[in-house]
């Protein structure tokens, strides 16, 4: 089955319409979404205006619904994250506003994420991703050769007990933390072969990853620095300004995304759901 694509970008992003998720998806359009995420990382899909139980049917298309760790799900569902900002809460960080890939300290890092626009600012909130796949393919020399075969430590310290983030903290998005459990070190591979494509990404995380398998912090200092410099580079991005109802899919093997956080004064809702992934196998 042929789906129309409308390319956001050269490489990276798709508008998908005419498609109605809210009904129970046939294997054959299910299928056909699976690739198009394959090929394109993220999907734009509007006026989709799902409710939660059409959301996770939508999500078992691309793989089981996951519950990612540390976060507090909707009351009214707890496969369902409501990704929340009230408009009283000003000069706070904002969920997911920073550049990363979900969760990739876990042992299997989810496969992605399906979000939903429910209640949106007149200006601002948006979200941007950035492709890994085409960062990996132009990265200079050098860094492919130090990346190549090489495995990158992830630790889920800003939910553990070593290192504690400073500043206000939401009430909206309840995050817990402390947990010495989260200060576990886990190595994945650097560069990544995505399990549906076969193609080659970047896998090292701005907020997660700490160091190079066999050097210090300080050592691979100076390499991530580069290395993050260059996974986030505009060509490599788009950017969705969110309107009532669109849906965004995005994979989050081979993609970083960050949530823009300037509407203060002003409510915003989407309700996210994850799919399973896998362990990262190395290219």
């Amino acid at each position: 089955m042929d789906l129309a694509l409308e390319p956001v970008t050269l490489r990276l992003g798709a508008r998908l319409t005419g498609l109605d998720l809210s009904q129970p998806l046939a294997e054959e359009l299910a299928g056909a979404l699976r690739a198009a995420l394959a090929e394109r990382l993220v999907l734009f899909l509007p006026g989709q205006f799902l409710d939660m139980a059409a959301l996770k049917r939508a999500t078992e298309a691309f793989g089981p619904v996951t519950r990612v760790p540390y976060v507090e799900p909707s009351p009214e569902d707890p496969d369902v994250v409501a990704v929340l900002k009230e408009a009283d809460e000003a000069g706070i960080a904002t969920f997911g506003g920073d550049w990363h890939s979900d969760f990739s300290f876990l042992e299997r890092p989810p496969g992605g994420s399906l979000l939903q626009a429910v209640e949106l600012p007149p200006v601002g909130g948006d979200t941007l991703w950035a492709d890994q796949v085409t960062a990996w393919e132009t990265l200079p020399e050098d860094l492919k050769t130090e990346l190549a075969g090489s495995r990158a430590i992830h630790t889920g310290a800003p939910y553990g007990a070593a290192r504690r983030p400073g500043g206000k903290l939401s009430r909206s998005i309840r995050i817990s933390r402390g947990d010495p459990e989260a200060d576990r070190e886990r190595a994945h591979p650097a560069v990544r072969r995505h399990p549906w494509s076969g193609r080659a990404a970047l896998f090292v995380n701005p907020i997660y990853t700490t160091r190079l398998d066999g050097l210090s912090e300080e050592e691979s200092a100076p390499i991530l620095a580069r290395v993050y410099a260059h996974m986030t580079r505009p060509e490599f991005c788009c950017r969705h300004r969110w309107r009532p109802g669109d849906l965004a899919i995005w994979d989050n093997r081979a993609t970083l995304h960050f949530a823009v956080n300037d509407y203060d004064g002003h409510r915003r809702l989407l309700w996210r759901t994850t799919f399973a992934g896998e362990a990262p196998m190395a290219a």
